[in-house]
């Protein structure tokens, strides 16, 4: 296993590499996890080549970290302000030499919008056709605060109109594009139009399928809900950092916190985390 500190698109980034070929790349622009490449040469995360790399813009594309809010529910800037902000690399434990691990904590940039002292630490584990991110919290005040968090991961797909997820039939789920709750009755997704729905999470792992293979996705018990999105091609139009036919190479399963956040007493830590695993 290497470590390797790099300059990905003007901004310093490291790099995890097995020997067998296996490897990652992880910015500390928002600690965003931007490639997954196993031993085959195969991508798996998707990252827009309109990615803003101005280290003050988000990222589009691989794995944004969401956090404290998701979305535009709550007062702070679209999905927090975590996935904007440097992060610091820790040095690799003699027994992880599988793992880089990004940290960062408050001060005035976050106090400035969120008035709560705290740690969050990203780690990213690499293994034979694996990768593991664990995104963990800690309470570093005397008073309990409240958050909501998401692992925003960008899926590589072939095309998106061929592939299919499975693993969410039963699920209850809360269809963003037409604001509507109900069952999911089918047994594998399929996509071609905006799609954007949160679900109650599976207790079992998600399949998506495609002709070239297939991934095994699963989260932690702690993150309650998955989301799936894919933006289909008007709204793939109207992102000026997503190619128009971006949407077909892309889709985010996410294990996220989201309908009920965490309260975190002083003194505590959250952990929530998702694995990616080739079958």
């Amino acid at each position: 296993m290497t470590l390797q500190a790099l300059v990905f698109r003007g901004q310093p980034a490291v790099r995890l590499a097995l020997p067998g070929g296996d490897s990652c790349t992880v910015a500390l622009h928002g600690a965003h996890v931007l490639s997954w490449t196993t031993a085959d040469g195969v991508e798996r995360l998707y990252l827009s080549p309109d990615a803003r790399f101005d280290g003050q813009s988000p990222i589009r594309g691989g794995i944004p970290v969401c956090w404290p809010q998701f979305n535009m529910r709550g007062p702070l800037p679209k999905h927090g302000f975590a996935r904007t902000l440097p992060w610091t690399a820790e040095p690799q434990a003699d027994d992880r030499r599988d793992t880089v691990v990004l940290a960062l904590r408050d001060g005035a940039a976050t106090r400035a919008l969120w008035p709560h002292a705290f740690r969050a630490r990203l780690a990213v584990t690499l293994a034979a056709r694996s990768l593991r991110v664990a995104l963990a919290i800690d309470n570093m005040g005397g008073e309990p605060w409240s958050f909501a968090a998401a692992l925003h991961s960008y899926l590589r797909v072939d095309e998106a109109t061929e592939v299919r997820l499975e693993g969410l039939q039963g699920a209850n789920r809360w269809d963003a594009v037409r604001d509507d709750r109900h069952v999911e009755m089918a047994p594998a997704l399929a996509f071609g139009s905006e799609f954007d729905s949160v679900y109650a999470a599976p207790a079992r792992p998600l399949r998506l399928v495609q002709p070239s293979g297939t991934l095994e996705i699963s989260q932690s018990a702690s993150c309650t809900e998955t989301v799936v999105w894919n933006p289909g091609p008007l709204l793939a139009a109207k992102l000026d950092d997503l190619p128009d036919d971006g949407w077909r190479h892309m889709l985010c399963v996410e294990a996220a916190r989201i309908d009920e956040p965490v309260l975190l007493a002083p003194g505590a830590q959250w952990q929530g985390w998702q694995q990616l695993r080739v079958a």
